[in-house]
């Protein structure tokens, strides 16, 4: 079976079964010309609310299956791989955040939406990279502790200094890995290309971008741009995303190892025989655990719209 005829398989089982397919952006191009939505984690969770389909199945890591059934209970939520994980989502835990909490009496834990669910339960508020700014420039709490990511953290204390926020050291191992003498390397090559960045990167590297911001700002940046070449600080698969949408532009890797491997981990085999009942997991989470996690999503949707 070759990928079309795989492709049209899933699109038939889909109407068959009255599955909705969820592709983050950083997933292959195969996976995302057949999903019914793509976009950043919590815009899919959103979108499946909306969805009448009575099965989803998550093609990206756990925390955004989970953001899915936290918002969308009544609905059978398949993890395509159930392999895929994020490695920020899982360098903090329940206990060692409540231990943080007790030394930070008084401060407001402010989540990224990379976190598990156990540990969502625990925290004052959820942000995305796109939402972040807004939302806690409009939280009430002065004292903040923000959790995990360290340079999106330190993104956002340097645009806020009236807040007083604490970071802890965690982050995305695939954007934090990329270094000042690859930007430069890149921008050699690439004289005439803006560099666009995601906030997860290093501060360095981040104050030598043309914009910074999440996967969707960056792709909805370069759409709209005039400039017509760009370099991407981000997850690879948006260069492919985005030479195929703007075939009159050109798009250059910042670096050849801006490569999550846990996005990659799904195939379209995966998404098959997810659709197939053969495949996947189902995300099952306690009532009690899925409320207390909502409340910090709640109050994100309060501050940010």
């Amino acid at each position: 079976m070759n990928i079309k005829d795989m492709q049209e398989k899933i699109i038939n089982l889909k109407k068959e079964n009255d599955i909705c397919i969820l592709a983050h952006s950083y997933q292959r191009r195969e996976i995302t010309e057949i999903a019914d939505y793509t976009g950043d984690s919590y815009a899919l969770a959103k979108l499946a609310v909306k969805s009448s389909g009575k099965t989803v199945i998550m093609c990206g890591v756990r925390f955004m299956a989970e953001t899915v059934k936290i918002l969308s209970p009544d609905k059978k939520v398949i993890l395509a791989n159930p392999s895929a994980g994020c490695p920020m989502a899982e360098q903090m835990d329940k206990e060692l955040i409540c231990q943080m909490k007790e030394y930070k009496d008084g401060y407001a834990v402010v989540a990224y939406i990379n976190t598990t669910s156990n540990l969502k339960t625990i925290c004052d508020v959820c942000v995305t990279s796109s939402s972040a700014l807004k939302i806690v420039s409009a939280m009430p709490q002065k004292d903040i502790l923000f959790i995990p990511d360290i340079n999106l953290g330190t993104y956002i204390k340097n645009q806020i200094p009236d807040k007083n926020i604490k970071l802890v050291h965690g982050g995305c191992p695939t954007h934090a890995r990329v270094t000042v003498k690859e930007v430069n390397k890149a921008k050699q090559a690439h004289p005439d290309a803006l560099l666009l960045v995601h906030p997860e990167c290093v501060p360095e590297v981040a104050a030598m971008a043309d914009y910074i911001g999440s996967t969707s700002g960056i792709m909805d940046y370069a759409k709209k741009s005039s400039a017509r070449e760009f370099i991407i600080g981000t997850e690879n698969s948006i260069v492919e995303h985005l030479q195929l949408d703007c075939p009159e532009k050109r798009f250059y890797p910042l670096s050849k190892d801006l490569i999550c491997h846990n996005m990659k981990a799904t195939t379209l085999s995966d998404v098959l025989l997810s659709c197939e009942g053969q495949g996947g997991e189902e995300i099952i989470m306690d009532e009690e655990e899925r409320l207390a996690a909502k409340k910090c999503i709640d109050k994100m949707i309060e501050y940010g719209g």
